[in-house]
């Protein structure tokens, strides 16, 4: 038990770790799973953020070049009009330059270029800017061609910008603004599509700086913007800690954005959504720091960038990740103590284990214990023991000296087995009771049981057993039951305490000592056949297959049939009646006569409420000490009409012991007019007692003197003698199994008042047409 105590700990501590490790396993997967989904949905608002700023920088580049092609179509104008009227109009042009940049959005400066011999004999141009008071001034450039800022405007001339309309420039100072600027640049072309000249207009850097610091995601979120030549404009120019900002610069500009190819590309699912510039990313270390990039180009070709710090990405993620840890610790904690209160309570449960399958008054094992014991597939031999009116012992000396008497003979029995050869292996158990049982692990032949039964038998009576000084005389009966039975048949080891009760109990009902089970006895048949008699009648009862079937009652004084009785029936399956013998028996044992008698009251009650006839019901003693069934009973009857012709049948032949409940029942239902009869009056010892005790008005003689009235003289001389005692008593009687004509006329020559039986009608469930015998009848 031990051994098994242990293992069964330890597999208890292995299932509580699985179950913990499970549930580690399963948080961790599932805020896996939650980080995943909130890493992708803050990858998502980022991407949104990224592409509408990306598409803002978007819209101002084509703002830009719009208002550069504004500037290119005015300066064609004006030189188609120089060809068409040959006259130089340069303050013309100067006003209407002017006036256009005027009327440009987010330009700060701007012109119109013109080569040599379009406007005159050298390149020409009017250029103009906004100045710190937000006032434009235009001037003339002469003699650009060779240099910086100019050459800076020009296309470059490798094949894949031959179809380029807009040149924008990398980020380059301009002089006369005394800023960096960048420009975008449109050619401007004859009415034969030749090049004449550009128009450009400029974007300052201050500018650029404060479009792309528009983006807000985190506090520490930065942005850039990398032109052609990796220069870094960016909102880190305007941040609070110059030297960090100068370093993100500097490794910002250090990655060669434009020049390499994506270090990491994002999910599919975002590269998807904006599949036109899909953005990419970058990890970026600065010193201890680490950002995120997320970058993309622009439709001006140059490169749109925030970074954001990976400490405030995951800032969302931190709360998520030390709620998970509380709760799992929580639960952890939790059945950390529920298993010490599952592991204390098992412990205890197994330390106890035992005590299930021990007798407490004893210590020998129980009935349980036994029932798992005759599980085993083997040959084995169950004698049950039980002690002889221990019922009188527990009465007479008291409930003590019967514990006291079981635990000797327990005590006793174990050391008679310890010291009897062969036994060493045999069992003993205490059954509910006064009951012992022995198994034997064998299955030996008739001549060994009945040894082993008159062994016990011997020791058994040699048994001393004292209380209070007085010895406690000890007698038992033994059952016996093999798996090899005597007629040679198998019986399994779960039949062998049913088949051994059964032997003590046949061997009680025939007064033996001792009985070895034999199927030659049938009473397992028996068994089996009460079942099956309680299955039908149960089955009867919820079906209302139990009825009253009504026996005429012939008045002899006017040959009319005035009265029946009402007999109970079973009807089958297929509605043939069945006699109460077969199963009224079996309704005693299974507590079911109770309601049958009910049945019957309520039945016969209704069908005789509408008649005028008398009808009378059979009470057993059962069912008058029964005080709910009687009280159900009278309480039928409180229609005076009713009861007038209710008679009471008392079966005199279970015989009458306590009077007084029964004279009670009788006085109420004499108080509502009912009638009491003795039933069966002739074969019991205490007839007259009962005529004289429980004022009776009706004797129903007894059929088996009534049916040999025609052959007996005995019969008659008793039958005689029973009439004029009533006579005199003032009471009525009725002969009983009238069966034929010969003796009815012994029952009228005996002046008997009422007869019925075969010769008068049988019983039948409907009540009979006609209700008189006339004179051929008789």
């Amino acid at each position: 038990m031990t051994r098994r105590k242990r293992s069964i700990m330890l597999i208890l501590l292995l299932l509580i770790g699985l179950f913990i490790a499970g549930l580690w396993l399963l948080s961790s997967l599932n805020l896996s799973f939650a980080q995943r989904a909130m890493s992708e949905q803050r990858q998502q608002q980022i991407a949104d953020t990224f592409h509408s700023n990306l598409d803002r920088i978007n819209a101002h580049h084509f703002l830009m070049e719009q208002n550069t092609g504004a500037l290119a179509r005015l300066g064609e104008l004006f030189a188609r009009q120089k060809q068409i009227s040959g006259r130089d109009n340069l303050t013309e042009l100067e006003r209407s330059v002017s006036t256009t940049l005027r009327g440009l959005h987010d330009v700060h400066g701007g012109g119109i270029l013109f080569h040599p011999g379009i406007y005159r004999s050298t390149d020409i141009g009017i250029y103009g800017y906004r100045n710190n008071t937000a006032t434009h001034t235009t001037y003339r450039e002469i003699g650009f061609e060779n240099k910086d800022w100019y050459r800076r405007l020009q296309p470059p001339t490798a094949p894949d910008h031959a179809d380029t309309l807009y040149h924008w420039t990398a980020a380059y100072y301009k002089p006369q603004f005394d800023n960096v600027v960048i420009s975008v640049s449109t050619p401007l072309h004859d009415s034969n599509g030749e090049v004449i000249g550009m128009a450009a207009t400029d974007w300052q850097a201050d500018e650029v700086i404060r479009l792309v610091s528009r983006v807000r995601i985190t506090p520490g979120t930065f942005s850039f913007l990398l032109d052609r030549e990796n220069r870094n404009l960016s909102s880190l120019a305007e941040a609070a800690d110059v030297q960090q900002a100068q370093q993100l610069m500097e490794a910002i500009t250090a990655l060669q954005l434009p020049q390499q190819s994506p270090v990491q590309q994002l999910p599919a699912t975002l590269a998807s959504r904006y599949p036109a510039s899909p953005m990419q990313n970058h990890t970026l270390l600065v010193g201890e720091a680490a950002y995120a990039l997320f970058y993309a180009p622009t439709a001006a070709g140059m490169i749109f960038g925030i970074g954001i710090p990976q400490a405030e990405i995951d800032a969302v993620l931190a709360p998520m990740r030390a709620s998970n840890f509380r709760i799992v610790a929580i639960i952890v904690s939790i059945l950390l103590v529920l298993s010490g209160l599952i592991l204390y309570m098992v412990a205890n449960t197994l330390k106890q284990l035992n005590s299930l399958y021990t007798d407490a008054l004893t210590g020998l094992p129980n009935r349980e214990r036994l029932l798992l014991d005759l599980q085993q597939d083997v040959p084995l031999t169950l004698i049950l023991l039980n002690i002889d009116a221990f019922k009188e012992i527990n009465d007479f000396y008291g409930s003590q000296c019967g514990d006291h008497v079981i635990r000797e003979l327990a005590t006793g029995l174990r050391q008679h087995v310890l010291e009897t050869p062969s036994w060493e292996a045999v069992r003993v158990y205490h059954m509910p009771g006064d009951e012992m049982a022995l198994l034997f692990p064998d299955s030996p032949g008739q001549q060994v049981l009945e040894q082993r039964l008159k062994n016990l038998r011997a020791f058994i009576k040699g048994l001393t057993i004292r209380w209070q000084e007085e010895q406690v005389p000890l007698q038992a009966t033994l059952g016996l039951a093999a798996t090899v039975q005597p007629d040679g048949s198998s019986l399994p080891g779960e039949q062998l305490l049913p088949s051994a009760n059964i032997a003590l109990k046949l061997a009680r009902v025939n007064k033996l000592n001792y009985l070895i089970h034999d199927p030659a006895h049938r009473m397992r048949e028996a068994y089996e056949q009460n079942l099956l008699w309680a299955n039908r009648l149960r089955t009867a009862l919820e079906q209302n297959r139990i009825v009253p079937w009504f026996q005429p009652i012939m008045n002899l004084h006017t040959n009319r049939i005035d009265k029946f009785e009402c007999l109970v029936r079973m009807l089958d399956d297929d509605g043939s009646p069945i006699s109460p013998t077969h199963f009224l028996p079996v309704a005693r044992k299974i507590r079911l006569y109770r309601q049958i008698t009910r049945r019957m009251v309520d039945q016969c009650v209704d069908r005789f409420t509408d008649t005028d006839l008398q009808f009378s019901l059979n009470l057993s003693c059962d069912d008058l000490l029964d005080s709910e069934l009687s009280s159900y009973i009278l309480q039928r009857l409180q229609n005076p009409a009713l009861a007038r012709r209710v008679i009471f049948e008392i079966l005199e032949s279970e015989g009458i012991e306590n009077y007084q409940a029964v004279r009670q029942f009788i006085d109420k239902a004499k108080a509502l007019g009912c009638r009491i009869a003795i039933d069966d009056f002739g074969t019991g010892y205490s007839n007259f007692e009962h005529l004289l005790r429980l004022d009776v008005d009706l004797i129903k003689i007894d059929g088996s003197l009534i049916r040999q009235l025609d052959s007996d003289a005995d019969a008659r001389a008793v039958t005689q003698g029973i009439v004029r005692f009533a006579q005199e008593l003032g009471m009525q009687t009725v002969a009983e199994f009238v069966h034929n004509e010969a003796v009815l006329q012994q029952v009228r020559a005996l002046g008997i008042d009422f007869a019925q039986g075969a010769r008068i009608g049988m019983p039948a469930p409907e009540l009979p047409a006609g209700l008189c015998l006339d004179d051929a009848q008789r």
